[in-house]
């Protein structure tokens, strides 16, 4: 399918989602209420079989988070990227996909590890890299540590 066409589907069963072809791949914005019923559709249906998650990670704007995910139909051999924007900078919270792609599971530990994202219905949402007891969230642009160098 052309970017086009992916869009057209895409539309016909989210009509509230809207496109960005300004980088590399197609990216489609998607509230967070809306993003597991769709994911579900792109993994399921067979005109997407999105079935390879190769990416999920997360950007602060300061004023918000965006979650971006990365995904690939190897069988229709196109990518496309889903971000979700969550305005709550200081209780970040999304449902987890990682019933649906496996390998969200270590991908979205990683983000709350790092950005302090919670994944609701998570299975083991706990630290990835950082000891338990560790103050904050380092890839937060609000992070301070004494042992930081600042220009």
């Amino acid at each position: 399918m052309t970017n086009e066409e992916i869009k057209q589907c895409i539309s016909e069963i989210l009509p509230t989602a809207t496109y960005d072809e300004t980088g590399e791949f197609l990216t489609i914005m998607v509230s967070k209420e809306e993003l597991r019923p769709f994911m579900q559709t792109l993994r399921n249906d067979e005109k997407f079989l999105f079935e390879f998650l190769f990416c999920l990670t997360c950007i602060d704007w300061k004023t918000h988070f965006m979650m971006v995910y990365h995904l690939l139909s190897r069988k229709h051999h196109h990518n496309i990227v889903v971000k979700v924007k969550l305005d709550d900078i200081n209780q970040p919270e999304i449902d987890t996909i990682c019933d649906i792609w496996k390998t969200a599971e270590y991908l979205e530990r990683e983000v709350y590890d790092l950005f302090g994202v919670k994944f609701g219905n998570h299975p083991d949402l706990r630290r990835l890299f950082l000891d338990d007891n560790w103050p904050g969230y380092p890839l937060r642009k609000n992070y301070v540590d004494e042992n930081m160098i600042s220009i």
